[in-house]
């Protein structure tokens, strides 16, 4: 009730089945420089709380919300078992679609691993509940399968109604390298989990195209995968999704994102000229070729605008270290040359005595170069930093503060 009085349009349940014991504690992220949770992880299975419960709660938002859209999530393991949950979820109209979930790949096979990943399974247990189903079924498909459209494909065939996807990625988020456990820790041990949020935005999206591509899949989708705001939101759509779902930054930021989230999408329809979403759904899919369809005489060259150089080097480094040479060499960083030579040479020479003296493998001393390079930086310009090869970002900044400028 709380998400539909901020304003969302629907909601899908916390996946209902034969309630289990969910452990602690049951998440873990991944921060990336100064941007925490750019990836989410989970090892939480489904509901812990009885099924009657669900069903009388889901019974009283319908009432209250009669217009907006209520998908009941469902997880269980025979054929007996998925009649009896729809019969009884749908007694009474509770909800308006079924999003059957089978892919969780962090869980036993019992809740639904063979189902997701093996497009026979999928499409029997698709079959099974489109026998008793008197509201249009969704299918909620794993990413952790090498080509998204079988099951989607398996979905079609089965009677699905639309598809969702993706559900999490099978993953292990970070290891406790003083306990030597992996996250989140339960009781000192610990088990690969869900991954969500943010970073797995672009790994959805290409999903979600593969399927509203393929010519046998043809099916409403409702793109899921680090949603956060409206130009997220956005990019789904125009990559054919007919609906999409937030989950992840919901509980990272809460239910009011929505008041940013439709004003934005409504400012973009504006100046795009958009009536409805279907104007512009699918609407980047002609874009999107295979490599060799692609127009290979194309080029762009990159070109570095010297009012706004700060002589970090950076490009000059990506040049030079990633790709072959920079094709343009201006005045401003050739200030800072002198110094990047003598950082280098020195970084080289401590790595080389740090490998030889403690008789370390070659990546010892990549490292080391790595590390002892900021050091040397500091150094250079006066400051004294203590060397750190986990924040590469904080040294380049305190070079190009203290650099002469253009």
């Amino acid at each position: 009730m709380k998400a539909f009085d901020a304003g969302w349009g629907g909601a899908v349940w916390k996946t209902l089945g034969v309630p289990v014991v969910n452990v602690s504690s049951r998440y873990g992220a991944v921060n990336y420089r100064d941007k925490r949770m750019v990836g989410f992880n989970n090892i939480e299975l489904i509901t812990d709380r009885p099924l009657k419960d669900n069903l009388r709660e889901i019974s009283e938002v319908k009432k209250r919300f009669p217009d907006h859209a209520v998908i009941a999530s469902l997880m269980v393991e025979t054929k007996e078992e998925w009649h009896q949950i729809v019969r009884d979820g749908e007694r009474g109209r509770r909800w308006h679609r079924t999003e059957l979930r089978l892919p969780a790949r962090h869980v036993r096979a019992r809740y639904g691993q063979r189902g997701g990943a093996e497009p026979k399974v999928l499409q029997m247990i698709v079959e099974w509940v489109k026998e008793v189903a008197k509201v249009p079924v969704i299918v909620k498909l794993t990413p952790n399968i090498s080509d998204i459209t079988r099951p989607a494909r398996a979905a079609r065939a089965g009677g699905a109604d639309a598809i969702s996807l993706i559900n999490t990625i099978q993953s292990i988020v970070g290891v406790d390298i003083d306990r030597f456990v992996p996250y989140p820790i339960v009781d000192g041990k610990s088990t690969n989990g869900g991954y969500c949020g943010p970073a797995v935005k672009p790994i959805a999206l290409n999903m979600v195209k593969n399927c509203a591509q393929h010519p046998d899949v043809n099916l409403p989708i409702s793109g899921i995968g680090g949603v956060e705001n409206w130009r997220d939101a956005v990019e789904f759509i125009l990559l054919g999704a007919t609906s999409v779902q937030v989950c992840t930054a919901v509980m990272h930021f809460g239910f009011g994102i929505i008041r940013e989230m439709l004003p934005g999408l409504e400012r973009y329809m504006d100046e795009k000229g958009f009536k409805t979403i279907e104007d512009f759904r699918g609407k980047a899919l002609p874009n999107i070729l295979h490599w060799e369809d692609l127009n290979l005489k194309y080029k762009v060259v990159a070109s570095i605008n010297e009012d706004k150089c700060i002589g970090c080097q950076l490009c000059y480094t990506a040049c030079e270290d990633g790709a072959h040479r920079p094709s343009h060499y201006p005045a401003t960083l050739r200030t800072v040359s002198r110094a990047s030579s003598m950082r280098i040479a020195w970084a080289a020479t401590s790595a080389r005595s740090f490998a030889q003296s403690r008789i370390a493998s070659p990546w010892s001393a990549v490292m080391m170069a790595r590390s002892t390079s900021l050091g040397a930086n500091a150094r250079l310009q006066g400051i004294s930093r203590k060397p750190s090869m986990m924040n590469s970002r904080v040294g380049c900044t305190i070079g190009c503060r203290n650099l002469p400028r253009p």
